[in-house]
């Protein structure tokens, strides 16, 4: 399951070249329980593939839970962030034009990009990818381990 994650993740990043999955595949550590984290707002973040479990910091992938109603507040990230709707309704407003994903929408922000998180009346539930690497241990910072 993790390899095709890092599969897709790999794709929508622009990484899918076939030497790189392959060495990715074969040079990762055991899986292990994800680490999860929890936001002072009551968003959780599920660790998938960071550096430690990459063995470098090409991609980083998490599962995001947002509780209902939330909005992030409007921010910017350090790479580029890729959004993939599993479940509930999520609107991401993007540098003030606000774009309504559901299940299988997907968008990508660039790091020169400002942006807005806004889940809908029943939170929604989200693959994020962040590449490079890096912004989980930024994004967490305040965050507490669940």
């Amino acid at each position: 399951m993790k390899t095709l994650l890092f599969t897709a993740a790999a794709f929508v990043a622009g990484l899918a070249a076939p030497h790189l999955v392959a060495t990715v595949a074969a040079s990762r550590q055991p899986a292990q329980t994800p680490r999860v984290l929890m936001s002072p707002g009551g968003t959780a973040l599920r660790v998938l593939v960071d550096a430690k479990s990459l063995g470098g910091n090409e991609v980083e992938v998490a599962e995001l839970t947002f509780p209902a109603n939330s909005d992030s507040g409007d921010h910017r990230h350090a790479v580029t962030e890729t959004f993939f709707v599993l479940e509930g309704q999520l609107e991401q407003v993007v540098n003030g034009k606000p774009v309504a994903l559901g299940p299988g929408g997907i968008v990508s922000i660039r790091s020169t990009d400002q942006v807005r998180h806004k889940s809908g009346p029943n939170g929604a539930k989200v693959l994020v990818i962040w590449a490079p690497g890096g912004e989980i241990d930024r994004v967490t910072a305040r965050w507490k381990a669940r």
